[in-house]
């Protein structure tokens, strides 16, 4: 298993979506952590490969980032919208001891027609690149 995918199963178990828990598979839950934007960008176009569509999921401050994510793929022709959602979450509050309300959104990206082809392509770029570095 390379770096990337077993990167990716322990976001799956960490996220809950990568089985039991109810979570759908093909659900990214973002969080306001240190991972940078296109660990995510990449995980979303594994995830398309694998489900054909993929499910983008957070609350509060990670909002921004899932939005960006959905627009770097759509604006590279990697995904078209099916679906975005807005809601607000009860969330209990460990320091207070009290419920806070959290701005959530849900936006499901369907590969485009071009996904292949794209990332393909992408795939012989980079192998080229890999071959470059080896000489």
């Amino acid at each position: 298993m390379s770096g990337d995918a077993a990167e990716a199963q322990r976001a799956r178990a960490a996220n809950g979506s990568g089985g039991g828990g109810g979570g759908s598979s093909n659900r990214i839950q973002v969080s306001n952590t240190k991972k940078p934007l296109f660990f995510y960008v990449n995980l979303a176009k594994r995830y398309m490969q694998q489900h054909g569509e993929v499910e983008l999921s957070a609350l509060g401050m990670a909002i921004a980032t899932v939005v960006t994510v959905a627009e770097i793929l759509k604006n590279n022709g990697f995904a078209f919208e099916t679906r975005i959602r807005t809601s607000t979450v009860e969330i209990k509050d460990e320091m207070r001891g009290r419920p806070i309300q959290k701005a959530k959104i849900e936006i499901v990206l369907r590969k485009s027609d071009k996904f292949d082809e794209l990332m393909a392509t992408a795939a012989e770029e980079e192998a080229a690149e890999d071959e470059e570095e080896q000489t």
